[in-house]
């Protein structure tokens, strides 16, 4: 939310996750919370899938997993479409926030981009080449530049959107 707020997304810093206090959600944070990882990774590991997970990415358009859809006209391939650029902000805003919670003490303006190069390691997630691209610039610019540099350069791209 802090993130969202110090880019200029207010409405999507206020609306942020709520779904998270859906029954599906909170039960399953309240259930498997342990405070340096998300509780819907140990109820995957516990229960082979996540239901949290499930309901959450399909209610929450900051999760490139809202974004994916069948190729064309059904041939059942999957690919990511494209997402507005404040989307893609909110879910870097996601990431990093993450990261520090997560973290704690141990985090660095580095660490959102580490995660992200070890999750795409094995295989790649499903992003749209404009929303990757976009990504994984301010991933990169936020390690090297610092976060007072990186978020002052998306606030100017998101006036820039308007």
């Amino acid at each position: 939310m802090r993130l969202c707020w110090k880019v200029g997304l207010y409405k999507q810093a206020l609306l942020h996750d709520l779904s998270k206090y859906a029954p599906a959600e909170f039960m399953t944070g309240a259930r498997y919370w342990q405070g340096d990882r998300s509780p819907n990774a140990v109820e995957r590991e516990r229960e082979g899938v996540s239901g949290a997970w499930l309901h959450h990415k399909g209610r929450n358009k900051h999760h490139y997993e809202y974004w994916i859809d069948i190729v064309g006209k059904g041939n059942h391939a999957m690919e990511g479409k494209p997402m507005p650029v404040r989307y893609v902000v909110e879910m870097f805003c996601d990431r990093v926030a993450a990261c520090k919670v997560y973290l704690g003490e141990n985090y660095t303006c580095r660490s959102a981009l580490e995660y992200y190069q070890r999750e795409n390691s094995d295989v790649p997630i499903l992003l749209h080449p404009e929303a990757r691209a976009l990504l994984e610039g301010m991933l990169d610019m936020l390690a090297e530049a610092g976060e007072e540099r990186t978020f002052a350069a998306i606030k100017h791209l998101l006036v820039q959107q308007r």
